[in-house]
């Protein structure tokens, strides 16, 4: 794929005008069809109680207007010829052949990428003629993300996110630690330990860490343990949060790098640690995926469900993963892009791949039965290759539990995050 190229910044306008109608005698802006009602403005006078306010132009914080925002624009890029993708909503690609080009959009912003200068710079002028917009030139920071380029790839993280993290929670000075979670630490609900007097502190701690999450995979099974725990917080659970912060303070700037000259191949591992929750007794599933080196998606999260073996578990955890990978392909056909071949899914519980292949197994699975016939049919039709791996060769395990320093170390090296802001050894 191309080098992403331009971000453009939709600045909204602010301005309204009122347009006097004698409909009821208050005041109501949106749609007239809704009749939402607002109170007078202060300072507002010399108008009858006939009169209303008739919105020309939206206003952020309207209950309509990111929706019609959504849709005039919308609206826009399919008449220029753009296609909406079924993966994934908010991408717009056009393809002319061998030409492609699409556009990522948050609320006003947009990633503009491609390897057409002429379609790129004509859908920057159509913007520019229906909406306010203010071209920023070559991606560099973007929603807290941080871009580098270079001749090896692009390079992604959240380093001035993550010093501003530390130096609000006063912890830019501490000792850093090794492993951002302590492998015989088992946080749970009825802790002994005294609640919080502010667990406002820690919500919001912990709600600043899952964002950092999105370039920071190593801290993933930390910070979802920690969110469990944002009713009734207590001093343990806030002990844990400084010890991921102390992790985070030796190693601000990691990120994740997208090679140019990966190969093509979908590489997916695994997990399930079974009855790990203290307080239900549920399962951690953990993946994360790779298209060829690089590191795309990734997940922990705990399973609905009590699972009442290792087995179950795991096959839960591959029926989940098996719904990632269904994802990730329909967003790479979007793309046009074909993989060199079918996606590998590695698990290293046995039982698990016999029960994917073999559909007699009635006592061990017929509680479980929609997930076997998913991931089945799914390896059946050819979209993935089942395969063995090692417990010791697993790199899904630090995302189902938290492992000793010298593991968690291995697992972090094969997961192709560097800080290009420390130079090698």
């Amino acid at each position: 794929m191309a080098t992403i190229r331009v971000i453009l910044a939709l600045a909204s306008t602010n301005k309204w005008q009122l347009q006097q109608l004698d409909v009821s005698n208050a005041f109501l802006y949106g749609d007239l069809s809704e009749k939402v009602y607002m109170t007078i403005p202060q300072g507002l006078r010399g108008h009858g109680s006939s009169q209303v306010c008739k919105l020309k132009k939206s206003l952020y914080g309207l209950k309509q207007a990111s929706r019609k925002w959504y849709e005039k624009l919308s609206d826009l890029l399919i008449s220029c010829g753009y296609k909406q993708s079924h993966a994934d909503h908010s991408l717009f690609i056009k393809h002319n052949g061998d030409e492609f080009t699409a556009l990522l959009i948050y609320v006003d912003d947009i990633v503009l990428t491609g390897n057409s200068a002429a379609e790129m710079a004509q859908i920057k002028y159509v913007l520019h003629s229906n909406f306010r917009v203010k071209g920023l030139g070559a991606l560099k920071y973007f929603l807290g993300l941080e871009i580098n380029h270079s001749v090896d790839g692009i390079y992604v993280s959240q380093r001035k996110y993550c010093l501003e993290l530390l130096t609000d929670s006063g912890m830019l000075g501490c000792k850093p630690c090794s492993t951002p979670m302590d492998s015989s630490l088992r946080l749970r609900q009825d802790d002994l330990s005294d609640l919080l007097d502010d667990p406002l502190s820690y919500r919001r701690l912990v709600g600043r860490l899952i964002y950092l999450t999105t370039t920071r995979p190593d801290i993933v099974f930390a910070t979802q343990q920690l969110s469990q725990f944002m009713a009734h917080p207590t001093k343990s659970h806030l002990c844990a949060v400084r010890r991921v912060l102390r992790y985070l303070k030796g190693y601000p700037s990691k990120g994740l790098q997208f090679k140019r000259d990966t190969p093509i191949h979908l590489i997916g591992f695994i997990d399930a640690d079974w009855a790990t929750c203290a307080d239900t007794r549920r399962s951690i599933t953990g993946y994360c995926f790779f298209l060829g080196n690089s590191l795309v998606s990734w997940k922990t999260k705990k399973q609905n469900t009590v699972s009442r073996s290792s087995s179950e578990a795991e096959y839960r955890a591959l029926a989940t993963s098996t719904c990632e990978l269904q994802w990730l392909t329909y967003l790479l056909n979007d793309l046009k892009i074909c993989c060199s071949k079918p996606a590998a899914l590695y698990c290293d519980n046995q039982s698990a791949l016999y029960i994917a292949s073999n559909s007699v197994f009635y006592e061990r699975t017929k509680h479980l039965e929609i997930d076997c016939h998913l991931v089945r049919e799914k390896a059946q039709a050819g979209l993935m290759r089942l395969l063995p791996v090692p417990s010791s060769y697993q790199l899904a395990n630090m995302f189902t539990k938290a492992l000793p320093p010298h593991l968690f170390k291995s697992n972090v090296s094969k997961l192709e995050l560097i800080d290009i802001y420390t130079p090698p050894a």
